[in-house]
C-alpha cells in the first residue's frame, strides 16, 4: 500500500485506533476471571487479520474480502504459494502476543476495576475516532464507499479493521440485490450496451465456420514475448507464431480476485468480474448469455479442458450456466505423480491427451484449454527445464522464465499434434495470458531484466498479457491498439462473422476499438492512449503526475460501467432480458 500524498498520512496512522479501542473494550464486559483471556483473544484476532492481509497483499496487491474466505482453496490454500510469501521477519508481528499475557497478569493482580462511567467514555472515544476517520475519508473522496472496489484507497482512508467491518456488512446485504431486482433495473444496462456500436472491417467473417480453440496461458505476461535470456528465446514458438497471426501487443489483464476464473468469465460473457471474490463461486445460479450460447446458434459444440479438480473455482457448476456441453477435468486425464508438478498435470502431457479428445469432438467446436504449469511459485523438475533460469536478484522471476519456456514448448507440441490429426487448417486459435504471474512484490526482477524504470505507469504496463489470434492461411499483423481481456469476446465474434449488436457486452472489437475509451480495472484504475490513472493519481504516459482534471471524465465512465456490470451480476438481470 503506497502513500501517494501527505493528506493520506494522518488517516493511515490514526484510522485503526478507533476500531481497536472498540475491539479491546469488548473485554471490559466480562468477569475479572475471563477478561484477560478475552482481551488476549481480541489481540490475536487483530494480529491474525492483519497478517492475513499482509500475505494476500504481497502477491495480489489487494486485501482479503469476505468472499475470499469462502474460496480459500482457490487462492492457493496453505501450499507452496503461501510459504513462498512468508518471511522469518513476520514473527515480529506476533511477539506482542507473548508479552501481553505478562502485562495482563500484572495488571490483574492490582485488582483494578473499570467503572461503568469509564466504559462509556472509553466506548465513546473509540466511536468518535471511527466517525472522524470515516468523515475525513469522505471529505477527501466523496466516492469512498460507492467506489469501494478501490480497496487500497478504502483501507488507507478508514483503516484495515473498519474496512473489514464494512466488507462484512456489504457481504451480508449483497444477496438481497437479486431478491429485490426487477425488470426495470435491467433497462439502464440494456440501453447503455445497445447504444454501443462496433464498426465492421474487411476481416468480418474471415474465420466463419471454423473450430475455435482458446488456449489460456497461465500467468503469462507480455514482457516475455520476443525476449531472450543469455541469448535464448523465452518463447521461441510464440515468437514464430506471431509472424503469421494477429498479435495484439497492448492488451491488459483485467482480472480481480477470481484470477483465471475471472478471465474465463470476461471472455465468455463480456461482463466485468466482481471486485470481491469470484463470479464462478458466488453466482453460478445466474442466467448468462455466454459465448457457448451464442455459438450454439451456429451449431457449435462447446467444451472446456483442464487438468484440475472439477470443483476448483466451482467450474463444474459454472460451466453449465455458461452453456458448455462438456467439461473435461482431472478425472478425464491420466494424471500421475510423474507427469504432475505444482498445481497438477504438466502442460505437455495435458496437451497430448487433450489433442486426442479434440479429435473426437463434433465439428465445429468451441473449446477452451487451460494450462497449469506456469503457476506461482513456478516450480519445475530439472529434466523439464529448457532454458537456464534468469539471473536477476529476484528468485521468483528467475524461475518464472523456465516455466514460461516449458509452456511455450507444450503449445508447440499441441500445434504439431493438431496438424497430424487434420484439425489445424480448419481451426482459429486464440492464445491469451489469463492474468499476471509476477506480482508487484517481485516486479523489481522484471524491471532489472527489461531495463525499465520502476514507476506507477510502468507498473500498470506490466499488467499487459499477450493475445495472439492465429487463423491458418491468413496473413499476420501486429496491432498496438490498447484493449483488455473483455474485448476478446467481440473480436472472436467479429472474425467468425457474427454481429455483436444486442449481445450485451462491455467489450469492443479490437480491430476498431476507440483508444480514448478507458481500459478499466476492478480497483477503479484505468489506462487510455494518453493517460494512466493508478492509486488515485493521474499520470501522462511519460510517468509525470498531472492535474486530476485530465482523468475525471474517464473516471466517470469507469464508475458507470463497473456499476452497470455489477448490477447485472448481483441482480441476475439477464433473466429479465431476451
Amino acid at each position: 500500500m503506497k502513500i501517494v500524498s501527505a493528506a493520506e498520512i494522518p488517516a493511515v496512522l490514526l484510522s485503526p485506533a478507533g476500531s481497536l479501542i472498540l475491539l479491546f473494550g469488548f473485554s471490559f464486559y466480562f468477569s475479572r476471571t475471563f477478561k484477560p483471556l478475552v482481551f488476549w483473544t481480541a489481540w490475536l484476532v487483530a494480529n491474525a487479520l492483519l497478517y492475513g492481509d499482509l500475505l494476500y497483499y504481497r502477491f495480489y496487491t489487494d486485501f482479503v474480502t469476505l468472499p475470499i474466505l469462502f474460496q480459500f482453496d482457490n487462492v492457493g490454500g496453505l501450499g507452496p504459494s503461501t510459504l513462498e510469501l512468508m518471511s522469518p521477519w513476520d514473527l515480529l508481528l506476533f511477539i506482542d502476543l507473548l508479552i501481553i499475557p505478562w502485562l495482563l497478569k500484572k495488571r490483574t493482580n492490582k485488582g483494578a476495576v473499570i467503572k461503568t462511567k469509564q466504559k462509556i467514555w472509553y466506548a465513546s472515544a473509540g466511536l468518535v475516532l471511527v466517525l472522524v476517520t470515516v468523515g475525513y475519508g469522505l471529505i477527501r473522496s466523496p466516492y469512498l464507499f460507492s467506489a469501494s472496489y478501490d480497496r487500497d484507497g478504502l483501507v488507507k482512508a478508514v483503516g484495515p479493521y473498519n474496512y473489514h467491518l464494512y466488507d462484512f456488512a456489504l457481504g451480508a446485504v449483497t444477496p438481497l440485490n437479486r431478491t429485490l431486482a426487477s425488470q426495470a433495473d435491467a433497462v439502464p444496462s440494456e440501453d447503455y450496451l445497445k447504444n454501443k456500436k462496433d464498426k465492421t472491417t474487411d476481416l468480418f467473417g474471415i474465420a466463419k465456420g471454423k473450430n475455435v480453440v482458446l488456449i489460456s496461458m497461465e500467468s503469462t505476461q507480455n514482457f516475455v514475448i520476443d525476449r531472450k535470456v543469455d541469448g535464448e528465446e523465452i518463447t521461441p514458438f510464440l515468437n514464430d507464431l506471431i509472424e503469421d497471426s494477429f498479435y495484439f501487443s497492448n492488451i491488459y489483464d483485467q482480472t480481480a480476485q477470481g484470477k483465471t476464473s475471472d478471465s474465463e468469465f470476461m471472455i465468455d460473457t463480456g461482463l466485468y468480474p466482481l471486485a470481491s471474490g469470484s463470479v464462478f463461486v458466488q453466482k453460478p445460479e445466474n442466467k448468462y448469455y455466454g459465448l457457448p450460447h451464442i455459438l450454439k446458434e451456429e451449431k457449435y459444440y462447446a467444451s472446456v479442458f483442464h487438468g484440475n479438480e472439477r470443483t476448483f473455482w466451482n467450474r463444474e457448476n459454472m460451466y453449465k450456466a455458461l452453456g458448455y456441453d462438456h467439461y473435461y477435468s482431472k478425472r478425464d486425464y491420466n494424471v500421475t505423480e510423474e507427469n504432475s508438478v505444482n498445481y497438477g498435470i504438466k502442460d505437455i502431457e495435458f496437451f497430448e491427451q487433450t489433442a486426442e479428445k479434440l479429435e473426437e469432438l463434433p465439428q465445429p467446436f468451441y473449446s477452451r484449454l487451460i494450462t497449469l504449469t506456469n503457476h506461482f511459485p513456478f516450480l519445475l523438475d530439472d529434466e523439464d527445464k529448457m532454458i537456464e533460469e534468469a539471473n536477476t536478484n529476484v528468485e521468483v522471476v528467475n524461475r518464472y522464465i523456465t516455466t514460461v519456456r516449458y509452456q511455450d514448448e507444450a503449445i508447440r507440441n499441441l500445434f504439431e499434434d493438431l496438424k497430424e490429426k487434420g484439425l489445424y487448417e480448419d481451426t482459429m486459435f486464440v492464445l491469451y495470458g489469463d492474468h499476471y504471474g509476477i506480482s508487484e512484490k517481485y516486479e523489481e526482477g522484471v524491471f532489472e531484466m527489461t531495463g525499465k524504470e520502476a514507476s506507477p505507469v510502468n507498473h500498470v504496463a506490466m499488467q499487459q498479457v499477450p493475445l495472439i489470434i492465429h487463423i491458418p492461411g491468413v496473413e499476420g499483423e501486429t496491432i498496438s491498439t490498447i484493449g483488455g481481456e473483455i474485448d476478446i469476446r467481440p473480436t472472436i465474434l467479429h472474425l467468425l462473422g457474427i454481429k455483436t449488436e444486442n449481445k450485451l457486452s462491455f467489450g469492443h472489437v479490437l480491430f476498431t476499438r476507440n483508444e480514448e475509451h478507458p481500459v478499466m480495472f476492478r480497483d477503479g484504475s484505468f489506462v487510455t492512449k494518453e493517460y494512466t490513472f493508478n492509486d488515485g493519481v493521474c499520470y501522462n504516459n511519460s510517468s509525470e503526475e498531472i492535474s486530476p482534471a485530465s482523468c475525471i471524465p474517464y473516471q466517470e465512465t469507469v464508475r458507470k460501467e463497473l456499476k452497470l456490470s455489477d448490477g447485472i451480476i448481483y441482480g441476475d438481470l439477464l433473466r429479465f432480458l431476451k
